[in-house]
């Protein structure tokens, strides 16, 4: 049946993500807007967009008359603003959770620019839902130098950005990637939100792309759920893990993006290696994504856990050719039209 909620939105970030001067050109954040706007299935359309929150995109240090700009041009494609991605890597003005006083200082100051954005937003009225996403903008093999006292680290950099957070009214969602040291294992992500205790404000952003990648321990072999060179026909045997996973992981999970990944690792530009993101209809696709869509969106009563006033579709590192086609966004929704009728509300 159709389902009114949760709303459907797109990432902004993958016209940037994996792009630059060692791969292709960024694609613009206008480009990126009229894309999403142009596509519809059946009479239904996307609902808004969460957006990367760094140039060339969205300048962090955005005037409010520079938001309102923005605001007023996304109104206009009729569409909202949910969730923003903060620059909390030394790149784009931050460091790492777990460095020096001076790079975790430059993470919390980006951390916070990004919360005042998202209340700026706010008062616009063209942001009603929505979290800050972070993560640790530091390496495994840094984590693995010193595990205990890096987590311990990363955890206390993460409390401090709860309370940034809340003085915002905000929210900060971790995506647990396998690029991220203390986040690049299930069983690593899961002690770090323990650790950091504030489920509340610091909760997890779950991508199923990157999440099959957990299942393997790709980064982390002692989280590997699934055996050694698995058979992907045994859809049973996979399901069966992620479902641990997401029974471990869904009680802290308030931000949702639904994806495809065809088993393997990909990096592109600067970015590091991370799940390969797959277009939706890809053959090469692992899982049927409105089904694992439902082990994060249902909880263990097999109900709609209603834990998320959106979902959004991530595709990063997808070549250009294949980001500007109408089609593929055309596929992308009808995807997240499926994923919502299934376990959606009213």
């Amino acid at each position: 049946m159709n389902h009114a909620k949760p709303a459907v939105h797109n990432a902004m970030w993958p016209g940037l993500v994996g792009k630059g001067p060692d791969s292709e050109p960024p694609i613009d954040l206008e480009t990126m807007l009229d894309l999403t706007a142009a596509a519809e299935v059946n009479g239904s359309k996307f609902d808004g967009v969460d957006l990367f929150a760094a140039l060339p995109h969205v300048d962090i240090d955005s005037s409010r008359e520079d938001l309102a700009r923005l605001a007023d041009g996304i109104a206009k494609r009729n569409l909202v603003v949910g969730s923003l991605v903060a620059p909390v890597w030394a790149p784009t003005g931050g460091g790492s959770a777990m460095g020096s006083e001076e790079e975790r200082a430059r993470f919390l100051r980006q951390v916070k620019k990004a919360c005042a954005m998202g209340r700026t937003l706010r008062e616009l009225g063209i942001r009603k839902y929505g979290v800050v996403r972070i993560d640790s903008a530091t390496s495994p093999e840094e984590w693995a130098k010193d595990p205990i006292a890096s987590t311990k680290k990363i955890a206390a950099t993460f409390r401090e950005a709860a309370d940034i957070a809340e003085d915002y009214g905000e929210r900060l969602a971790a995506e647990g990637e396998i690029c991220w040291g203390g986040m690049h294992g299930w069983k690593h992500m899961v002690e770090l939100l323990e650790l950091v205790g504030k489920p509340e404000t610091v909760g997890f952003q779950a991508d199923m792309a990157h999440s099959l990648l957990y299942t393997l321990g790709y980064n982390s072999p002692e989280s590997r759920l699934l055996p050694e060179n698995f058979d992907w026909s045994q859809q049973d045997v996979l399901m069966e893990a992620l479902r641990r996973l997401t029974d471990a992981l869904r009680p802290w999970t308030f931000d949702f993006h639904v994806a495809q990944n065809d088993g393997t690792v990909h990096g592109a530009g600067s970015h590091d290696k991370t799940g390969r993101h797959c277009p939706a209809n890809d053959p090469n696709g692992k899982m049927d994504i409105v089904k694992v869509a439902g082990l994060w969106m249902r909880g263990g009563d097999g109900e709609p856990t209603r834990a998320y006033q959106h979902i959004c579709w991530d595709g990063c590192m997808f070549p250009n050719a294949t980001m500007t086609s109408p089609e593929t966004w055309n596929d992308v929704l009808r995807t997240l039209l499926a994923v919502r009728d299934a376990h959606g509300w009213d």
